[in-house]
């Protein structure tokens, strides 16, 4: 058979599981006669919610919170000077453990921070009566310091690396957290002062991520390794148990009273008023006595716990599960029965899916070697060409994915809707050309991993992406998949450069698009942020230029050049944000929301 008749069998067979899948998903979920029923919530007088996620948490360390899950938990155990506002688009910051917003010096080198009086961590038995000691400002500077110390590897290190006055001194000279740096300091109990190097104008998002959670140094020294697992602070939540599927709560009934000023948070009646949240106006969260994470990977289990009645009480929903929720598309829809049973909102994530190659590879990446790099930018380029984002988005997001070029996302002001988009469009015969113009063929191409968290899903995604790469003459046999038995192993992978190709998603951790242009800059490459290992020179001074700037039209035309370059050296295959429905109990009083890295919404969460 030849590559050409072989690729088009391939195709013709992926094309028809897919739509198997889906007649069979149709066929097996008839809304009408299905049987939803709501989950108890309030037992003797004691409020239970039961939240999911689609994955898990590696770690409840704060300094080592790179993923959606472990951020998600320890925003609900921890405090952070501060957070967002619950109902606000676009989003905005307000003081959460700090008692106001900081004031900043005209130079804006200096920011000053106070924090609220009478705030308490967690009962644990290494405080001297048992009970949580007071939080001071301190245990803020204790807290940016482990982030920093060689021997705990902290994965949030680019947020502040080289940014704060006299951290690079501290480091060397030996890391003493007895030690004064000179740009972290708490003047006096409760202010904090901050000395940057130079301008930060993300500071203040970054004082709100997991990363910056606030720690005590006695019951870190004493836990070691096993703060992981059973983290102590000051938030909303204490965890109660944590394993693999679960992390149980119960209410931190000594968490300061803070009446909800709703219209504050930015409650807006068209938008809200179907979802009782006026209901929570002027009470102090948290609202409920118990609560439940239930990390459940596999899309059917989850959906199943959520519609038993007794068990999950919120969800997005699966793509197989599309064809039994929604009716129409244009506008969009849900079934009837959906909706009597449940609440939902519908909404884009301000992150996107894409696919990256490590530019670090010797056979995918760049040397310095004008031939080699020229040859293995064809590789790259040609396999973007191949890549047809539409058909992935009807195949694994019933084709409600929002598809874009490049890295700056369509949530973020700055994006660019006037952007030609040639790299999210399908070249075969260009991609051929391509390999060809540099001497790849059939027998000459190097094996092609693909490496991912390994799902049905992701099973599903490699093959449609050998699919793609056959039609372009790359022989199957070469296209490996490398799968991963959790994220954990993925990520670490990925972050020791083992992964030539890899495909995974990233949520902004703050909404502006330097977020995602800092996952290109040549400083935070691996084990930082920089997971593609990229380096361009004019690409890090236009990123040092753009750093310290407000936002502006300049700043804008600076991030907009930087992301064109992305492109142009087909660094990554990109993108696509997902537009999801997320679903909940009609006796759940909630917003979820999992647009921005956080969690912050389940302390307002309550139950009837």
């Amino acid at each position: 058979m030849s590559l050409l008749a072989y690729a088009v069998t391939m195709q013709l067979k992926f094309c028809f599981t897919i739509i198997l899948a889906l007649a069979l998903a149709a066929c097996q979920d008839d809304p009408d006669s299905m049987d939803f029923r709501s989950a108890t919530s309030v037992i003797n007088g004691v409020k239970t919610y039961r939240h999911s996620e689609d994955g898990k948490p590696t770690t409840l360390d704060p300094i080592k919170a790179s993923s959606n899950y472990s951020s998600l938990v320890i925003l609900n155990i921890f405090d952070t000077l501060y957070t967002y506002k619950y109902l606000k688009r676009p989003y905005e910051l307000k003081p959460n453990l700090a008692s106001s917003m900081p004031k900043v010096s005209q130079d804006g080198l200096t920011y000053i921070i106070p924090i609220k009086k009478g705030v308490h961590f967690h009962p644990h038995r290494v405080f001297g009566d048992g009970q949580g000691r007071e939080v001071v400002a301190e245990d803020f500077v204790y807290s940016i310091k482990r982030s920093f110390d060689p021997k705990n590897a902290g994965s949030g290190t680019w947020l502040w690396q080289g940014k704060i006055k006299g951290l690079e001194d501290w480091i060397k000279s030996g890391a003493d957290y007895d030690v004064e740096m000179s740009g972290l300091k708490a003047l006096d109990k409760y202010t904090i002062q901050i000395e940057l190097t130079q301008p930060y104008p993300q500071l203040i998002y970054t004082l709100a991520m997991a990363y910056s959670a606030i720690t005590p140094r006695e019951v870190v020294e004493v836990l070691g390794q096993q703060f992981g697992s059973q983290p102590v602070g000051s938030g909303p939540f204490i965890l109660t148990e944590f394993n693999s599927e679960v992390a149980f709560f119960d209410k931190n009934r000594s968490f300061r009273q803070e009446p909800l000023d709703i219209i504050s948070e930015g409650y807006d009646e068209a938008i809200h008023s179907h979802m009782n949240l006026e209901t929570l106006d002027g009470r102090s969260p948290p609202f409920i006595d118990k609560l439940e994470i239930h990390f459940i990977r596999e899309s059917s289990s989850r959906w199943n716990s959520f519609t038993k009645g007794d068990e999950i009480q919120y969800t997005t929903v699966p793509k197989e599960k599309h064809n039994t929720v929604i009716m129409s598309q244009s506008p969009l829809t849900l079934h009837p029965q959906i909706t009597e049973n449940f609440n939902f909102r519908y909404g884009m994530e301000t992150g996107f899916v894409y696919g990256g190659f490590n530019m670090d590879d010797p056979v995918f990446g760049q040397n310095g070697d004008p031939q080699h790099d020229a040859k293995s930018k064809a590789l790259r380029c040609a396999t973007r060409k191949a890549h047809d984002w539409n058909q992935k988005n009807r195949a694994f997001y019933f084709g409600l994915g929002t598809v874009f070029p490049g890295i700056i996302t369509p949530t973020v002001p700055e994006f660019d809707n006037t952007l030609a988009d040639d790299s999210i469009t399908v070249d075969i015969a260009g991609a051929k050309e391509l390999l060809s113009s540099v001497g790849w063929n059939a027998d000459n191409l190097p094996i092609f991993e693909y490496h991912v968290n390994g799902s049905v899903q992701n099973r599903q995604n490699y093959a449609q992406m050998r699919g793609f790469l056959s039609k372009i003459g790359y022989p199957s046999h070469l296209i490996e998949y490398h799968p991963y038995p959790s994220f954990g192993s993925f990520s670490k992978a990925v972050k020791n450069r083992e992964a030539p190709y890899f495909f995974m998603a990233w949520t902004l951790d703050y909404p502006d698009a330097e977020n995602t242009l800092q996952l290109f800059y040549g400083p935070n490459q691996s084990p930082g942020s920089n997971s593609f290992n990229y380096q361009n020179p004019e690409y890090d001074a236009l990123y040092e230029q753009a750093s310290i700037m407000q936002p502006s039209p300049e700043r804008t035309a600076i991030y907009r050049k930087m992301n064109k370059m992305v492109i142009d050296d087909c660094v990554l295959i990109s993108g696509l944000s997902r537009n999801k429905i997320h679903l909940w109990h009609k006796n759940v009083i909630t917003y979820p929301d999992r647009q921005v890295l956080g969690g912050g919404h389940l302390r307002y969460v309550d139950v009837k």
